[in-house]
């Protein structure tokens, strides 16, 4: 049985950056990726504000090298560049080499070509195939055959908000479990109208920046990405004498079965996610130097959140920030873009922060960190919690 499971490689694409070294020099200056609508047609264009990824799918294809008349809806184009990265940053050569697996995450699958030709579907055979990749699995099919894998262990998770954390969760047991070597793991969502709409219909959007844990918050941020780890066990380390990013330690997933969108007031679900994950990392509250809050800047979570890390961690809450304020929410992608942004914290000892923040919370005295600091991080929580109580916590470390 594996010890440890070392991230030994990331790719990253979001709103402030193409690849890692982008993203981390976005967080680095405080350079955020909202702002108005441009790219997608939508009649909420001027109503609020999104986290948009600057190429068009054209230009995606191109960098894939792929064929004018190819399927792969935004979400699979996206997915396949973050991942194809995390690759290169592994120094991955043979990807068949060891037993390995691709969990990737998605929500709304290929759901912005649906949109472009769902009247003509029965009009055009020719168009049928692009409604044909709606389904979420469809993108990770294609980020393996872009990867280059071979009858693997291929799957899809898609729980919401959470999704990408629970990949880096199940890519972590098997490899503990020493079903797989190595397991690619994260996720990716693009913005589509049906989001958007849907979310508009929640009442939860903001007209204007988001800031998490702010007194007048208004809402969140939609935004687009796609992000992936490299997870490997001791037996590939060991063999390959390879650097090491950092560890994931700890991991929970909890459902406080409250509500269908809604997070309870009191942060059952969170409180229980994070306690669970110390108890998997064989760690106290105490040892947490830093928490990637999910922050959504909605009155409901912040709130929730809040409470429950209180509940967790009393009187010595450690710094904490969302850096939502960013990229925006990234729905299925959000666990994974944030735990490169944790890895980039551990690696650097930097503590992002917590952008638009004015007022605090009247409900309790906790402060998110408000301007970038530096600060020895040996781990960092992070939380991501999704639609219908789905709670998860992954909390990393510099060591095993």
């Amino acid at each position: 049985m594996s010890r440890g499971v070392a991230i030994t490689g990331m790719g990253i694409i979001s709103a402030i950056g193409n690849n890692v070294e982008e993203n981390y020099e976005s967080l680095l200056e405080g350079k955020t990726g909202i702002s108005r609508v441009s790219k997608i047609k939508t009649i909420h264009r001027d109503d609020i504000m999104v986290g948009e990824i600057s190429f068009t799918n054209q230009e995606l294809e191109h960098q894939l090298g792929l064929s004018s008349d190819n399927n792969y809806s935004r979400a699979a184009l996206l997915g396949s560049i973050a991942a194809k990265q995390a690759i290169v940053n592994a120094g991955i050569s043979n990807i068949n080499k060891y037993k390995t697996g691709l969990i990737s995450s998605n929500s709304v699958g290929g759901m912005d070509m649906t949109e472009a030709h769902f009247y003509d579907y029965f009009k055009n055979e020719a168009i049928q195939k692009y409604i044909n990749g709606h389904h979420s699995g469809d993108s990770s099919q294609k980020i393996a055959e872009q990867l280059g894998l071979e009858k693997s262990f291929v799957t899809t998770i898609s729980t919401a908000c959470s999704s990408s954390a629970n990949a880096i969760m199940l890519g972590a047991r098997l490899i503990k479990s020493g079903q797989l070597d190595r397991v690619i793991v994260g996720g990716v969502d693009c913005l589509t109208k049906f989001t958007i709409n849907g979310f508009k219909s929640l009442m939860i959007l903001s007209d204007t920046f988001n800031s998490p844990f702010d007194e007048d918050r208004k809402g969140l941020n939609l935004g687009e990405a796609a992000a992936f780890l490299v997870l490997e066990s001791d037996k590939v380390l060991q063999a390959k004498n390879k650097p090491v990013l950092g560890y994931v330690k700890g991991y929970a997933n909890t459902n406080d079965a409250y509500h269908q969108t809604a997070s309870s007031d009191n942060g059952d679900g969170a409180t229980l996610a994070m306690e669970k994950a110390l108890k998997v990392a064989q760690l106290s509250s105490k040892d947490i130097t830093y928490i990637n809050a999910h922050g959504t800047a909605t009155i409901n979570n912040d709130l929730s959140e809040g409470r429950a890390i209180l509940r967790v961690f009393g009187n010595d809450v450690p710094l904490f920030s969302s850096t939502k304020t960013y990229t925006g929410h990234t729905l299925a992608a959000a666990g994974a873009i944030e735990a490169v942004y944790s890895i980039l914290a551990l690696q650097n000892n930097i503590v992002f922060p917590n952008l638009n923040f004015k007022t605090q919370m009247k409900e309790f005295n906790i402060t998110p960190q408000l301007e970038l600091k530096e600060k020895e991080l040996q781990t960092v929580m992070s939380n991501s919690f999704g639609f219908g109580g789905n709670c998860s916590t992954v909390i990393f470390s510099k060591k095993q």
